[in-house]
C-alpha cells in the first residue's frame, strides 16, 4: 500500500530534500569539530533519572559533549551522580544511532562518501561493542533488562535506528569488509537472541502479550530479519503470537486507541508498528493496510492524532506521557510525515507543523522530513472541519460545534494500567488560540513528583473528595449526542470514592459550554467536594485574602499499599478567594466572573470568559500549584471551586468574547443568557433519567 517516495526520487521531485540535506550535513559538520562522535564504552542506565531532584525538570543535554560528569538544570543546578550519568549515557547512545542513519541519508543524498564512512563507522564500532556490555546488571527488578542500557526496551528503539542506517547503506551499494560484517553479523545475531528470549518472556511466561514492549521487540527482530534476509521468520513474526496483527489485536482498543489511553505510548507503539511495515515492504509484504481483529488499522491510530489535536497541532497528553519533549516531537514528526505520506491524512498537518515548532525548525529541515515525507513542504496540506467524536472503547469524548472556537475533551475510561492517572471525567478546554485547561503532562519517572502530584486526582480538571484521590476505576459515558449545533455528554463515576456518584453533563453550542458538575454521597456524613480547574494562564478575577497560612492539604496514598493507606501530604498555598457577584439570583446564587487572555505569545490574542454559580456555603479559591510537566517549578494559579457537604452542584459556563449570565430557577434548572445577544436566554433542565434537557 506505501506510495511514499524513496529517498533517491524525493531529490528529483522535492525541491526541499536537497536543501534539507545540506542542512543535516552541516548539524553533523558541527558534531564531527567538536569531536563527540566517539561510542562509549559504558552502556547507558534508565533515561527517566535524568530530572532535577529540586526542580524536576529535565535536565539539559548536549550532543556536542563526549562525555559528562556535571549535569545542568534548566534553572542552575549541577547533578552529579552515577544514575545521572547512566542516563545522560541513554541520551548519547542514541543520538549517536541518530547519527549513523543522519549520515546514511546525507551521503544518499549528496553524494559526499565521507558520510558513508562515517556511518559506517559507527554500526561497526558499535557491533563490536555489543557484545562486550553486560546484561545489565544494575538494572531495576521489574525491567527486562538489556546489554546497551538497563531496558530492553530501550536497546530495541536503539537498535532499529542502527538497523535502518545498516539498511540505507546497502541499499546504496555500500561495501562493508569482511570483518566489519562478521561483526555486524554477530550483533544482530546477539540481538535477536535477546529480543527473542524477551518477547517469550512477555508472551508466554508473564502474559503480557499486548505490553507496549512487544511492539517494539517486534520492530527490532523485523529489522534483524529484514537485515538478514530471512523472509520466513518476519512472516512467522507478524502471524504469530503477540506478532504485529495479534499486537494490533489487543494492544489497541477498537476505536484505534492503544490501549492504556495514553497518547504518548499510542504514539509509542504506532511508530513500532510503522518500522515494522517498513520492514516488511522489503519483502514485498504489506502491513500498512493490515488491520485487527475488531477494525484496528494504523490509519485509524492515525485519525485518532489528527482528531485529538487541538487547534494548534498539539497533542493531549493523556495519562502518562510528556506534555512536550524533543525526542517525542521527532517521534511524532515521524509519524505524522508518514500519516501524511502514505494515507494523506490531512489533519496531520497541523500534528506535523507543531512538532517541527517544538524542535526550532518551523520548515521541517529535520531528518524525519527527509526520510519518510512526500510533501512539497513539511505539511502543506490543510484539514478540513474537524466533527465532534466518541471513543467508547477507551472512554473519550470530544466535542466540536462549527462557529464556536471553544472545544472539550473528556476522559470517562478505564484507568491505563501502570501508566493510568486518577482523574475521571477529567475536563480539557480548549480554544483555537490555545488549550486553556491541558491534562498538565508527566514528568519523567524519577522523578518524586510522578505519584505525589502529577498523576493525583487533584491535579487534573475533575472532582476529588475531601483531599483524596479517586481509586483506580473506569466511568462510563451514560448519554451522548452530536449534531450539527450542539454537542452533548453525560458521563458517570461510581467508583472513584466508596458512596459517592459524581455526574458531568458537558453541553457545548454555537455560543458556550455549560459545565454541570453533580457529586453526591450516600451516607450521612459530609466531605469536602472539590472541583479543580488548571488554566495556563492567570485567571483574571476579583479576589480577597483567605487568611495567613492556608493551605490546601493533598493526601497522597501509598500506590503499593491498601487504598486508606496514607503515603504523605502536599500542601497546596492558599493564596485568595475569588469574590462573586453581591446580588444573588434563584435560591440565592451569586455568579463569579473571570476570563482568561489566550494566545498572547502566537500573536493569536482572545478572551475566554467564564462564570461560575456560586451557591450559599460554596468557596471558589485561588490554589497555587506545581507547573506543567514541561516545568513543575514555574506554578500555576488553579480554580477550586468547594463545598462542604452530602450533595454539590458546580455549574460553570465558557464563552469566548463576551460573558455569560448563570441563573438557578431551581435545584434542576437553570438559565443561559448572553447580554450582547439579544433572545439569546436558554433554560436548561437536568432531569436524574433523562440528563440535561435544553430548547
Amino acid at each position: 500500500m506505501s506510495t511514499a517516495l524513496r529517498l533517491s526520487e524525493k531529490l528529483e521531485k522535492l525541491t526541499w530534500a536537497g536543501r534539507t540535506a545540506q542542512r543535516l550535513k552541516e548539524e553533523i559538520d558541527g558534531l564531527l569539530q567538536a569531536g563527540s562522535l566517539s561510542i562509549p564504552k559504558e552502556p547507558g542506565g534508565w533515561w527517566h533519572q535524568y530530572v532535577c531532584p529540586r526542580h524536576h525538570t529535565e535536565l539539559v543535554f548536549d550532543p556536542m559533549h563526549v562525555d559528562a560528569a556535571a549535569f545542568h538544570c534548566p534553572h542552575g543546578c549541577v547533578i552529579e551522580g552515577e544514575e545521572y550519568h547512566g542516563a545522560w549515557l541513554v541520551f548519547k547512545h542514541q543520538s549517536l544511532a541518530r547519527v549513523a542513519l543522519q549520515a546514511a541519508a546525507v551521503y544518499v543524498a549528496l553524494g559526499e562518501v565521507s558520510y558513508a564512512s562515517l556511518s559506517k563507522r559507527l554500526l561497526v564500532e558499535y557491533a563490536e561493542q555489543f557484545p562486550l556490555y553486560p546484561v545489565h546488571p544494575e538494572a531495576q527488578s521489574w525491567m527486562l533488562k538489556g546489554r546497551a542500557f538497563h531496558q530492553a526496551l530501550t536497546e530495541a528503539i536503539w537498535s532499529t535506528t542502527l538497523i535502518r542506517a545498516y539498511l540505507l547503506l546497502r541499499d546504496e551499494g555500500v561495501v562493508f569488509e569482511v570483518a566489519e560484517q562478521a561483526a555486524i553479523d554477530a550483533f544482530l545475531g546477539l540481538l535477536a537472541g535477546s529480543m527473542e528470549e524477551y518477547r517469550h518472556i512477555l508472551i508466554h511466561e508473564r502474559n503480557n502479550a499486548e505490553n507496549n514492549y512487544t511492539a517494539w521487540l517486534n520492530a527490532s527482530l523485523s529489522c534483524v530479519y529484514a537485515a538478514r534476509g530471512e523472509q520466513a521468520a518476519l512472516e512467522a513474526l507478524i502471524e504469530g503470537q503477540g506478532g504485529f496483527k495479534h499486537h494490533l489485536s489487543i494492544g489497541v482498543k477498537p476505536d484505534q486507541m492503544e490501549f492504556e489511553g495514553s497518547t504518548y505510548y499510542h504514539v509509542f507503539v504506532l511508530r513500532a508498528y510503522l518500522i515494522s511495515a517498513e520492514m516488511a515492504q522489503r519483502f514485498g509484504i504489506d502491513l500498512y493496510a493490515t488491520t485487527g481483529a475488531e477494525g484496528q488499522s494504523m490509519r485509524g491510530m492515525l485519525e485518532v492524532l489528527a482528531d485529538m489535536a487541538d487547534d494548534q497541532g498539539a497533542l493531549p497528553a493523556l495519562h502518562d506521557g510528556p506534555l512536550a519533549r524533543d525526542p517525542y516531537a521527532r517521534e511524532i514528526a515521524e509519524i505524522a510525515e508518514q500519516g501524511l505520506a502514505i494515507y494523506g491524512i490531512a489533519g496531520l498537518a497541523p500534528v506535523l507543523r507543531e512538532a517541527y515548532r517544538q524542535l526550532g525548525a518551523a520548515g521541517g529541515e529535520q531528518l524525519e522530513a527527509l526520510l519518510y515525507g512526500s510533501g512539497e513542504a513539511a505539511g502543506v496540506a490543510s484539514p478540513g472541519s474537524r466533527p465532534a467524536r466518541l471513543w467508547p472503547d477507551s472512554g473519550f469524548v470530544l466535542g466540536r460545534v462549527a462557529g464556536n472556537p471553544l472545544s472539550f475533551l473528556a476522559d470517562f475510561g478505564e484507568h491505563g494500567g501502570s501508566h493510568g492517572h486518577y482523574d475521571k471525567l477529567h475536563l480539557t478546554l480548549m480554544h483555537k488560540a490555545q488549550t486553556l485547561t491541558p491534562d498538565l503532562g508527566m514528568v519523567p519517572y524519577g522523578s518524586s513528583m510522578r505519584k505525589s502530584w502529577f498523576a493525583e486526582t487533584a491535579s487534573h480538571n475533575t472532582v476529588s473528595l475531601d483531599g483524596r484521590s479517586q481509586a483506580p476505576h473506569e466511568g462510563r459515558c451514560v448519554r451522548y449526542e452530536a449534531t450539527e449545533t450542539a454537542v452533548y455528554t453525560w458521563l458517570q463515576s461510581t467508583d472513584g470514592y466508596e458512596g459517592c456518584t459524581m455526574n458531568r453533563h458537558l453541553l457545548l453550542t454555537g455560543e458556550w459550554l455549560l459545565d454541570w458538575f453533580q457529586v453526591e454521597l450516600a451516607g450521612e456524613e459530609s466531605k469536602s467536594m472539590e472541583w479543580w480547574m488548571h488554566p495556563v494562564v492567570e485567571p483574571k478575577a476579583g479576589q480577597q485574602p483567605y487568611g495567613m497560612d492556608e493551605v490546601y492539604k493533598l493526601l497522597i496514598a501509598a500506590k503499593d499499599a491498601p487504598s486508606d493507606a496514607l503515603g504523605l501530604e502536599r500542601p497546596l498555598p492558599i493564596v485568595g478567594q475569588y469574590l462573586a457577584s453581591e446580588t444573588a439570583n434563584g435560591n440565592g446564587a451569586a455568579q463569579l466572573h473571570a476570563s482568561y487572555e489566550l494566545g498572547v505569545s502566537l500573536h493569536t490574542e482572545a478572551t475566554v470568559f467564564h462564570t461560575a454559580l456560586v451557591q450559599p456555603g460554596d468557596e471558589l479559591l485561588a490554589v497555587k500549584t506545581p507547573g506543567d510537566a514541561v516545568d513543575p517549578s514555574q506554578p500555576l494559579t488553579a480554580m477550586l471551586h468547594r463545598r462542604q457537604d452530602r450533595r454539590a452542584d458546580f455549574i460553570h459556563i465558557y464563552r469566548a468574547g463576551s460573558p455569560v449570565d448563570l441563573t438557578r430557577l431551581s435545584d434542576k434548572e437553570i438559565a443561559i443568557s448572553v447580554p450582547d445577544l439579544s433572545h439569546s436566554i436558554t433554560r436548561i433542565q437536568l432531569k436524574d433519567d433523562q440528563g440535561l434537557l435544553f430548547n
